[in-house]
C-alpha cells in the first residue's frame, strides 16, 4: 500500500473539500422548514389514527363490558 506524507494528504483533503457544493442559506432554511412541517403533519396523522383506534376499541369493549 502506498504511503502519503502528511503534506500531500492535507493537499488532497483541501482539493476534495473544494469540490463540495455547499447549500445556500435559502436552501438550508427551506429544507429545515419542510422537515418541521412534515414532522408536524406526521404527528397529527398518527395522533388521529391513535384516537380512532382508541375510540374503536372502547366501543367494542363497551359492548362486552
Amino acid at each position: 500500500m502506498a504511503r502519503t506524507n502528511p503534506l500531500q494528504f492535507i493537499q488532497q483533503v483541501r482539493g476534495e473539500v473544494g469540490k463540495v457544493v455547499w447549500p445556500t442559506r435559502r436552501e438550508v432554511l427551506l429544507t429545515t422548514v419542510m422537515v418541521f412541517l412534515m414532522a408536524t403533519v406526521t404527528a397529527i396523522f398518527f395522533s388521529l389514527v391513535d384516537l380512532g383506534i382508541k375510540s374503536g376499541l372502547s366501543g367494542i369493549l363497551s359492548i362486552f363490558g
